[in-house]
């Protein structure tokens, strides 16, 4: 830190302010930073001091994130907080590039090279060459990390990058023209395809440091936005939630990835949870008979009450997944989970519908790719693709209703948008009386109910509904549908 002149420019300020507004754009995106985190992450500041900015960012964040999933948004918080400097370092300003050919000339060798820190200033300098884009109404300009990686496209580098990577490792051209197969490569055999394994070592390694230089611009063009437009703004608009506070139904690939990462901690914690309320509930109520009977020895007086030994059943649970479009993500997370927790009840069934239903347990119990699996071997469409909660209702009620019992627990996942189809509540109510309780998990803000071909309203009626928008929601629901 103290080698780049640039981290002079700025003042110290008020470090006290300036910490509890970093606790204060941590606690917008999700993470749960009160006031006690706060002062230890002021005596965490204190005990560390300012010399070395990436002992001081592991120090608050040890102080700061409590559960996984969040560290991310630490990390891009922490650098628009507490950034390594103002414009563009001098030592980046110092290399000599002037186009994006330039640029990609330079950003190959260092991809190749593995050096990290000429990667970094190569960051800094493409931003402040290629991410430039004029804001409406406004003299100042934004930067744009789309913009850089779209003109720079490192991508396209990355077969010259394994190239370059492998001539430096002795594996050019000759290789395997010997009986040895190269120059010491570090005694990989062609004839047990140990050239194999380090070209695809070598392969993962040039991706890894690609996006790894996509990550260093996007944080680099948010640190250059937050000086001109402000370190809330960007907060607000450019830096993730915390994977917890994820909304299912917008959810982008990778962030659909974190989730179903995160279903075997949540499930063993949700299980944990459960133990504990066990200990807590291991006696049960109160035998008056046994208790009155008892109370003879003290003239009457109850004095040492009697505890009937608890009852504890575990109930069945029969899930209904909605898995057309955007719900599927919901769905699919939620269907993991709940068979990450199987052991919990008796007995778990799971199916699946878009316009009819078909059961998919066996697919879930797997539990490897069962969106496209589900889509594949499963009979969950007739006609249309388009959801229809009536017709699935419908033919659930007639094929299937001997799974509901009256230990059974019905859980409904899907957004009820019915595409205009017929409702069939007749059959709805005739799962849920059957069914010892029934829920229905909604994963769209109970504002968007009844709007367009939303139905939720009507169904709610028949069945108990709540809003699920995130694996904090889930996780509190599926905390209650525990049995203790």
């Amino acid at each position: 830190m103290a080698s780049d002149p640039r981290r002079d420019e700025e003042p110290p300020a008020d470090l006290a302010e300036r910490l509890v507004d970093f606790v204060e754009a941590l606690r917008s995106k999700g993470l749960r930073a009160g006031t006690s985190e706060t002062v230890d992450a002021a005596a965490v500041m204190a005990a560390l001091g300012l010399d070395d900015r990436l002992r001081l960012r592991e120090g608050l964040a040890s102080a700061l994130v409590r559960r996984g999933g969040q560290r991310e948004v630490f990390d891009m918080t922490y650098n628009l907080y507490f950034p390594a400097g103002i414009g563009v370092g001098v030592a980046a300003s110092e290399i000599d590039a002037e186009s994006a050919e330039d640029l990609r000339d330079l950003l190959l060798m260092a991809i190749a090279e593995g050096d990290q820190r000429m990667m970094q200033q190569l960051a800094e300098l493409a931003v402040e060459t290629l991410g430039s884009v004029p804001t409406a109404g406004s003299s100042e300009a934004g930067w744009s990390a789309y913009q850089t990686l779209d003109r720079l496209n490192p991508r396209t580098l990355t077969a010259a990058a394994e190239a370059m990577r492998a001539q430096q490792q002795g594996r050019g051209q000759g290789q395997g023209d010997g009986p040895g197969g190269g120059s010491g490569s570090g005694g990989s055999s062609p004839g047990l395809g140990g050239g194999d394994v380090a070209d695809s070592l070598t392969r993962d390694e040039v991706r890894r440091m690609i996006d790894l230089f996509r990550t260093m611009v996007e944080s680099e063009a948010r640190r250059r936005t937050a000086e001109v437009r402000g370190r809330d703004l960007v907060t607000k608009h450019a830096v993730r939630r915390s994977t917890s506070e994820v909304d299912f139904l917008s959810a982008n690939a990778q962030q659909l990835a974190d989730l179903r990462q995160a279903v075997q901690p949540l499930a063993r914690k949700l299980a944990t949870r459960l133990s504990a309320r066990r200990r807590r509930s291991r006696r049960g109520r109160i035998d008056i008979r046994r208790t009155m009977r008892r109370a003879m020895g003290t003239g009457g007086v109850p004095m040492r009450p009697v505890h009937a030994p608890p009852h504890r059943t575990r109930p069945e649970l029969v899930l209904l997944c909605d898995m057309s479009g955007s719900v599927a993500g919901f769905s699919d997370f939620a269907m993991l989970l709940v068979q990450a927790l199987h052991e919990q009840f008796s007995k778990v069934r799971v199916f699946a519908f878009v316009n009819t239903v078909d059961e998919v347990t066996d697919i879930v119990r797997e539990g490897v790719d069962v969106r496209r699996r589900i889509a594949e071997e499963a009979r969950i469409t007739k006609w249309h693709t388009s959801s229809d909660y009536g017709e699935s209702f419908r033919d659930f009620a007639l094929e299937r209703l001997d799974v509901v019992g009256p230990r059974t627990s019905v859980l409904i996942l899907g957004d009820a948008r019915n595409n205009n189809q017929a409702l069939r509540l007749e059959d709805l109510h005739e799962i849920v009386q059957r069914s010892r309780r029934s829920f229905w998990l909604n994963p769209e803000h109970p504002g968007s109910w009844g709007l367009g071909d939303s139905v939720a309203p009507e169904y709610a009626e028949v069945v108990e509904m709540h809003e699920c928008r995130t694996i904090t929601q889930l996780e509190q629901f599926i905390s209650r549908l525990l049995p203790v």
